[in-house]
């Protein structure tokens, strides 16, 4: 059984061309994306550890909260430690804005910090894409417009994912636009199993990720960087991201639970 946002039919002139006008002489099948009748996510904090091969080499944290104005916010932070930060030092942020309701991107802001120079990378987005404005240390700054309709980013793609039914076998395709590119993303949910993480053990729903960089032309090209991920997503009602293990050019990396509490929790 297959649920997507975009199917494909695999032929070259499918996967060069993606404007919404051809679409059916294509072989590409669209609906809305629309948000699925799972429960919203409460109002969370969680931790993270990052690293490589059982190494860590990072930390995180993010705060997940729904505005009065009937917004989800995601607000992350994080940095290398020890000794990788002798050598690759970094201090990021994150804060990214969905609708409630469709759960569409509105805006993100990502910040990025190493020893010699600053990166900032502002999202807007509409119906019919993204403007993206970057900036280098205090002022070069470069604006760049993406046309697609129905893109989500990284915050707004994981919420649409966990609102849906995520039934074993089934396959969700949707359009990303993370930081500076899209990629088309391909979740296929493997089955069920218990996997354990610093902060506990859990039944768990592990899914296969795979990306497909969309080209100037919107063709599909191979990610660079990136293979595969595994991850493994909490099999209860709050669907928190517990481990990811991703296969890049340098390897295999993790990012893992480390600690979670609910914002109504006591303290």
């Amino acid at each position: 059984m297959e649920s997507a946002l975009c199917l494909l039919d695999g032929s070259p002139s499918a996967s060069a061309r993606w404007n919404r006008t051809n679409r059916s002489e294509l072989g590409i099948y669209c609906d809305q994306g629309s948000a699925g009748n799972f429960p919203e996510l409460r109002p969370v904090r969680t931790s993270y550890n990052f690293g490589w091969s059982g190494f860590t080499a990072g930390v995180g944290d993010m705060h997940f909260t729904k505005t009065g104005d009937k917004r989800f916010q995601l607000e992350a932070s994080g940095r290398t430690i020890g000794l990788v930060r002798a050598w690759w030092k970094l201090d990021a942020s994150y804060r990214g804005l969905a609708n409630a309701e469709t759960l569409r991107p509105i805006e993100s802001k990502q910040t990025e910090i190493y020893r010699r120079k600053k990166l900032v990378t502002d999202l807007t987005f509409t119906d019919s894409g993204v403007a993206r404005t970057r900036t280098e240390g205090t002022g070069v700054k470069t604006t760049k417009p993406f046309n697609f309709p129905e893109l989500f980013d990284l915050h707004s793609g994981v919420l649409y994912l966990r609102s849906q039914s995520l039934s074993d076998h089934s396959v969700y395709r949707i359009v990303v636009y993370p930081a500076t590119s899209a990629y088309l993303t391909t979740v296929t949910v493997l089955g069920r199993e218990r996997v354990s993480v610093r902060a506990g053990t859990y039944n768990a729903i592990k899914v296969d990720l795979q990306l497909k960089r969309l080209g100037k032309n919107l063709e599909l090209e191979p990610h660079r960087k990136f293979r595969r991920a595994t991850i493994w997503i909490s099999d209860d009602a709050n669907r928190i991201p517990l481990r990811i293990e991703a296969q890049i050019f340098v390897g295999t990396v993790f990012a893992e639970l480390q600690a979670m509490r609910f914002d109504q929790d006591k303290t």
